[in-house]
């Protein structure tokens, strides 16, 4: 029995908040443009889903990013 993905409305109605290009940007506090070249280049391969032409964000795939990238010293390697 194969299990169908679910839709968007269950995504959301699941607590995974969705963000669009603009929303993920100000969560990040750079700009949409900035989203499109590291998505674009493949600069950070922060994830995001594609729906249409639309592009989306997981606050859940954004946040684990920040906490990736936190430093506890000075050091920038």
């Amino acid at each position: 029995m194969s299990e169908s993905l679910p839709t968007l409305a269950e995504i959301i109605a699941s607590g995974r908040t969705l963000f669009n290009e603009n929303e993920a940007a100000a969560f990040l506090d750079t700009t949409a443009g900035t989203l499109q070249v590291w998505r674009s280049t493949g600069r950070y391969g922060i994830p995001f889903v594609k729906i249409g032409r639309s592009v989306r964000y997981k606050r859940a795939d954004l946040e684990a990013w920040i906490e990736s990238r936190t430093r506890s010293t000075g050091a920038t390697a």
